[in-house]
């Protein structure tokens, strides 16, 4: 329900942060061509974008629960095999693909432990499951500031700091959960420039994901309340977002 938005919403929302960490996850898989690849909820296709410019759309395939957002993969990545379908029943053949890859989804996911072992499923002997998701628990994430504004207002703010994944160590009890035994886990960092406070701000008034949806419950004073308070908790001027992402990769035995 938090992602009912088009594309291009969620791409002003979460692409500025999304972009530069499908890079960091892609150096940290160590993607190459010749691989086929599959991004799993590849939501506005930061990620599936990223990886055609390494393996080309030939060998890209990505599945996505949300009809807006498919219809955005297509348009953006033309050539990739792009399905409507959940993490938790891929509809592909088993070990199919060198690198299966989720950023910014088990999170989300209905499921996570089914997911995961999908993404296992369709993975090669030798492949890569790879998955990211913002250290929320951390307090960390690129949307930090703008819950702990929403918490100082309001103490019972629904923020995203429970979602499965979130803290140190969770995706690697949800890789062994679901029988993915040895999996590796980093923090991935990315850096994301603001011209001013409504550079900042804008996005979230787009009703795009927890945050969004959080901002459109709040009355016109209810949000000018949590505008000022963001603005105090930020720099003014111009001014850099640092956010964190716990990443863990698997890689599939081969025999």
């Amino acid at each position: 329900m938090y992602f009912d938005v088009s594309g291009t919403a969620y791409g002003r929302f979460m692409g500025r942060f999304s972009e530069p960490l499908a890079q960091e996850l892609l150096g940290l898989v160590g993607t190459r061509p010749g691989q086929r690849v599959l991004d799993v909820g590849a939501g506005a296709g930061a990620l599936t974008a990223a990886l055609v410019s390494v393996v080309g759309a030939g060998s890209v395939s990505a599945i996505e629960p949300s009809e807006s957002f498919v219809d955005t993969l297509r348009s953006r990545c033309p050539g990739v095999d792009v399905r409507l379908a959940a993490a938790e029943q891929i509809p592909f053949p088993d070990a199919g693909f060198d690198a299966v890859l989720a950023q910014l989804v088990v999170h989300f996911m209905t499921d996570p432990v089914q997911g995961l072992r999908e993404m296992a499923r369709v993975a090669a002997p030798g492949g890569t499951v790879a998955t990211n998701v913002w250290d929320h628990g951390g307090d960390r994430g690129p949307l930090s500031v703008f819950w702990q504004a929403a918490r100082d207002l309001d103490p019972g703010a629904p923020d995203e700091s429970d979602y499965a994944g979130v803290h140190e160590g969770d995706l690697e009890r949800l890789f062994e959960q679901a029988g993915m035994t040895g999996s590796v886990s980093t923090a991935l960092e990315v850096e994301v420039p603001h011209d001013d406070l409504e550079d900042w701000w804008e996005p979230y008034t787009l009703g795009v994901g927890p945050a969004g949806a959080y901002v459109a419950s709040l009355g016109p004073d209810g949000r000018a309340d949590l505008r000022a308070r963001c603005a105090e908790l930020l720099p003014s001027g111009p001014f850099s977002t640092r956010a964190t992402a716990w990443s863990a990769v698997w890689v599939k035995p081969s025999t």
